[in-house]
């Protein structure tokens, strides 16, 4: 049974220890951050949760919206430890119904967001949760899309940062005063 530490510095070691580098994956040269191990130890999984579902109820946020696709394992059960709404922001085509999209630019291309046109209100103060932040384009694209449907951004959380990516800069410039949170910044 893993232990539960109980200061950022416990908590960042205790996740470190559980993201697992694969190297050349998807393609050569890129390592990809594996967050599998960390979903699979219930006392990382859970103090993970526990720390982003501070940061929602910290920041008064009324949902929680999950940047596909890993960002919704990590946003699902914030937003049921925090006790507010999930809002599953998904690629351009995946939901039924009246979508609101946003387009944003990769480092291969291009791609869009959606969620459900009806899901946000002006009274809807978001947090966004990904699982990393790479160049920032989905977590940008995030948040202007929260702001096209007419709520606020109430901030933005990571459980990793890749920083030689400067996704950070992106991502600050748009969220304006709303924080933002990594829990870890390589």
């Amino acid at each position: 049974m893993t232990s539960v530490p109980h200061d950022a510095t416990g908590l960042r070691e205790l996740l470190l220890e559980r993201i697992r580098d694969v190297p050349d994956y998807p393609k050569p040269g890129v390592v990809f951050k594996d967050i599998t191990p960390l979903l699979a130890d219930p006392a990382a999984f859970g103090a993970l949760t526990d720390a982003l579902a501070k940061t929602a109820t910290a920041t008064g946020a009324t949902k929680v919206v999950g940047l596909e696709a890993r960002g919704f394992i990590l946003a699902a059960p914030v937003a049921l430890r925090a006790g507010i709404g999930f809002i599953p922001a998904r690629k351009a085509g995946k939901l039924p119904g009246a979508t609101l999209g946003q387009a944003y630019e990769l480092e291969y291309g291009s791609a869009e967001i959606e969620i459900h046109a009806e899901d946000l209100t002006a009274e809807d103060r978001v947090l966004v949760v990904d699982d990393v932040l790479a160049t920032g384009g989905t977590a940008e694209a995030a948040v202007r899309l929260i702001r096209r449907a007419g709520a606020r951004v109430a901030g933005l959380s990571v459980l990793l940062e890749l920083s030689f990516l400067a996704g950070r800069d992106r991502v600050l410039a748009e969220l304006d005063d709303a924080p933002y949170q990594a829990l870890i910044t390589l």
